[in-house]
Order: C-alpha cells, then structure tokens, then sequence
C-alpha cells in the first residue's frame, strides 16, 4: 500500500474523519481512510458491552445533530442501512417527588405543560424550530464566516452569549421550566455560568423540537456502518488496525486531513508544523471528563415521575441551582455527591437492543479532566433517588473510566468527549480564530476532528467543511 497513491489520505474514522472522505470521494477523488482501532466509527460505535444480546453504544448514544446534519441529510445513508427511531418525548427531567418537565417533539404540548412559562418558553425557541433548517446550516458553519441568514442568527447571538443560568432566570419562572433548560444545558460540559453555555441549550431545545432526539436503530454503530458503506460505494477504502505513529508513514497523497484533537495530531505531524502554531495549539484546553456506566436490566427503570418512562433522554439533576453548583464543582476540578447526569433509555423505544421484556441503560457523570475517581456507586444513587427499587432491576454493570475512554481512543483525552472545552474562547477560536481553521500552515495538511468548527457532536459537519477547504485550496 505504500507504493499506491492517493489524492487524499484521513486519519482516523470518527464521523468527522467518514464525512470528510466522503465529501472528497463525492468529488471523484481517490480516498483513504486509517484508523488506529479495530473498527470504524470512533466515538460511534455499539457493542454488547454487559451480557449477550444487551447492545450498548460505546460512545456517544442520542444525535440530534446527527439527524439534523446538513451533510448527512444531503447523503442516501438510509440506502446503507441507517434508520432514525424516536421515543415517544425526547427529554424528561424529575424532580423530587415524583414531578417532572417534559420536552415534548411538540413546542405547543410542551408549552402546554410548563405552566405559567409555557408562553416563554414558546417565544423563546419558535424563531430556531420554525426556521430550523436555515437556522442549522448557520450555527453548524464556522463562526467567522458571514452567516446566510444574518437576522435569524443575530437573534441567536444575543441570547446564546448569556450563561445558561442567567437565561433561564431572566426568561421563566418557575423552576420546572427553569431546571429542563438547565438540564438541555449542560450538555456544554461546562459550568452554567460560564457565558455562551446557553447556545447549547438553545441549539439542542430547538433541534428537540424541529426534528427530535433519535438515535439509530439498533445502535450508534448502524450509522458509522452506513457512513462507511456510502463510503465504500464511492470508491473510497478504510484500513482499520493501523496506529500512524507519524505522518511519513502515510502513503502519498495531495491531501491529509487529521480527524484528531489537537494533542494526538501533535503527537504524529509536530515535526511538521512551525513552532508558533505547535504553541498554540499545545496551549489547547481540555474540558471536563465523562464517567460512563452501561446497565443490564430486567425490567424497565421503575421511574417515580411516569413522564419519564416515555423519554429517549432523562436529565438527572433536580433543580436548576443544584445542576448549577454541580457543574461549577466539576468546573473547580472536584467530584460532586449527586453528579449531573445524561441518561438513555434506549430499549424503551428500539427493543431490537435487548432480549425480550430486558433493558439497557446508557448514562454519564461529567467529573474533572482525568479524574480517577469512582462515581458509579453515586450515578446509580442519583438513579435511585429518581427510580426507587431501580437498583433492584441491575443483572449487569460496565464502568467505563476517563482513563478507559482515552485509552480506546486518543482524541478523548482526560475523558473530554467534546474534542476540547467548548466555552465561548475555544468556540470562536476553534482551534485558531481564522476563517478557514481546518488549514495548517502546512500545505496539504489539514484538521477535520471536533477541535474544529461547529465542535463537538455528531454530525460530520468539521470533517464536511474541512473537505470543503481542500477542494477549493488543492482540486479546484
């Protein structure tokens, strides 16, 4: 293989480094595709990861973006096996007590059950959920770009500049409506006082909205297979079991795009690359870890609040001021006692994942980059407090550790499942504020991972927009 050459050469098969290979391969090039793991797929990848028949996603296991993806709507990846399902709600958030809010696929049903803030709530998202599509095509494009929809997205700008707390007290009053933006928000991984971390909550309440929280049937790894399988169709090839250790060893080709933060791309490409950009990007810094738990059950999770049982995600976290200093303690590098959690319950809307009347359950604690420490016994107290008896229902457990994520892929380093801290300086300096940031100073060598613009999430658009560069910079 060494002898062959090729126009463009990926390192690394995340949907980052699968949408960039497609985009060129689209185009007629002839493309690589190296992957150090056994498998493709990165992040996105599924497996019986606690007993035979139980299909637990490795990584990551709702996509919003993933079905609101500009580039992979535009792609056939139905024809290839990808098959969107849906819960009957996207998110649910208890409250002690047995209370919960409800983010419905409906903005007027879940307006409906807020209460005095359903209005607010209404005239908060309307503008993003019925302008959706324009509205996506902008926030998932590189921020120093001139937007195609200026208006719509400066009306974005004013609100997602303000710390998700200090949003949600100005806009709501009572804490249901409060504490479910809350809990959409802290999906930034970050403090919510930190400014910017309402745009997260913004983008994923409305994209709730517009066109829900699915996942795909049968696993996360369905999509990475019909990425590859389009992939494939086109001409393109992926070599799985191959660690580049250094970019020499890459056979020849006109183009590399390195779906890798910035760490493992200085580890393989910093002899390349002049001293004030390997600076810069050493200087780059990564958020808080996940500390993630797969379960086996034997029945559904005996939910207090019955609203829940019908949602694809649960936030668990109570009120907006207990998520709040949760979020600031993993901020200040501590370990909180009732962590933060994002949990899936997938079988309760795809049962192909399970055996028959089973369960799974797909969950994780934001902690301190690297933490060692061990928070399953207190993410399945957290469950409990929501779910008496749930602990009961437990036949098996997998814990995976930040250590764990990194070790089985080297862009999650220290457990940072974001590809760097996504606060507001790394947004717009992602990783340099430049126009066109996939390019190095390198000719022909380009980034294409989730340290790139729009940043973490599933959706292909880094490594769409990083094949966007190439064509126009080396093939046009």
């Amino acid at each position: 293989m060494a002898g062959e050459r090729y126009d463009a050469v990926v390192v690394g098969s995340g949907p980052n480094g699968l949408a960039a290979a497609i985009e060129l391969a689209r185009h007629g090039l002839g493309v690589l595709v190296v992957e150090a793991a056994p498998a493709a797929g990165g992040a996105v990848r599924s497996g019986e990861l606690t007993l035979p028949g139980f299909v637990h996603d490795l990584g990551s296991g709702i996509h919003p973006l993933g079905v609101a993806s500009p580039c992979f709507r535009r792609w056939p990846l139905a024809d290839f096996g990808l098959e969107w399902v849906h819960a009957a709600v996207p998110a649910a958030h208890p409250f002690d007590g047995g209370r919960a809010a409800v983010q419905a696929r409906s903005l007027d049903e879940t307006a409906a059950g807020l209460g005095e803030d359903g209005e607010a709530w209404r005239r908060l998202f309307a503008p993003f959920v019925e302008r959706w599509d324009d509205f996506a095509e902008d926030v998932l494009r590189p921020v120093l770009r001139r937007p195609r929809h200026p208006l719509l997205l400066a009306r974005f700008g004013s609100l997602a500049l303000l710390p998700a707390a200090t949003l949600a007290r100005r806009r709501f009053r009572g804490e249901a409506a409060r504490a479910l933006f809350a809990g959409i928000a802290g999906h930034s991984i970050l403090p919510l006082d930190r400014a910017g971390t309402a745009a997260v909550a913004l983008v994923l309440g409305a994209a709730a909205h517009a066109g829900g929280w699915p996942a795909p049937r049968g696993g996360a790894q369905r999509l990475t297979d019909a990425l590859a399988g389009y992939l494939a169709s086109l001409g393109g090839e992926i070599v799985t079991g191959w660690r580049v250790a250094n970019l020499d060893e890459l056979p020849p080709a006109r183009a590399i795009l390195c779906d890798l933060t910035p760490r493992p791309f200085l580890a393989i490409a910093g002899e390349r690359l002049p001293a004030a950009y390997r600076r810069r990007l050493a200087g780059w810094r990564y958020g808080p870890g996940a500390f993630k738990v797969d379960l086996a059950l034997d029945g559904p999770i005996p939910w207090a609040a019955e609203e829940c049982a019908g949602a694809g995600t649960v936030h668990l976290g109570g009120t907006l001021a207990e998520i709040a200093a949760n979020e600031a303690a993993v901020g200040r590098g501590e370990v909180p006692e009732r962590p933060f959690l994002l949990l899936s319950q997938h079988t309760g809307f795809d049962p192909s994942r399970a055996p028959a009347g089973k369960h799974t359950v797909w969950t994780y604690a934001h902690v301190p980059n690297g933490s060692t420490a061990d928070v399953a016994p207190a993410i399945e107290r957290q469950i409990e407090r929501f779910a008496p008896g749930f602990r009961d229902r437990i036949l098996a457990r997998r814990v995976t550790t930040p250590a764990d994520l990194e070790a089985a892929n080297a862009n999650l380093v220290g457990g940072d499942v974001a590809g760097g801290a996504q606060d507001l300086g790394q947004v717009l300096a992602r990783p340099l504020a430049v126009p066109v940031p996939y390019r190095t100073p390198v000719r022909g060598l380009y980034l294409c991972s989730a340290s790139t613009p729009p940043g973490g999430g599933v959706h292909g658009m880094c490594g769409f927009h990083a094949a966007r560069a190439v064509l126009s910079d080396l093939f046009d």
